[in-house]
């Protein structure tokens, strides 16, 4: 009988020490999985900048042209109106 308990107080610590070592384990693991988290969140942190910089970027470069738009479309007309009346004044069409 007495073999039996230490057989079975065997295995039970055997259990245990496998189950230690599989917290332990598990515990890494988390660990592992909290630092990816951390650099994940500072990665969508990153991204998340420079969408906005892009972002901002792309509106200066819609106003910049809208700018550029209004000086040169009425310069345009100008200057095709005096190329017309150019050629009007010297009969060259």
């Amino acid at each position: 009988m007495v073999d039996r308990w230490d057989a079975l107080t065997e295995q039970l610590g055997r259990i245990e020490r496998n189950q230690e070592r599989a917290l332990a384990a598990q515990e890494k693991a988390i660990q592992a999985q909290e630092k990816q988290l951390a650099l994940a969140q500072a990665e969508l942190e990153r991204s998340k900048q420079r969408i906005s910089e892009s972002v901002q970027l792309q509106r200066l470069a819609v106003t910049r042209q809208a700018q550029v738009r209004n000086i040169a479309l009425p310069l345009i007309v100008v200057l095709l109106l005096l190329i017309g009346y150019l050629m009007f004044k010297y009969r060259m069409f």
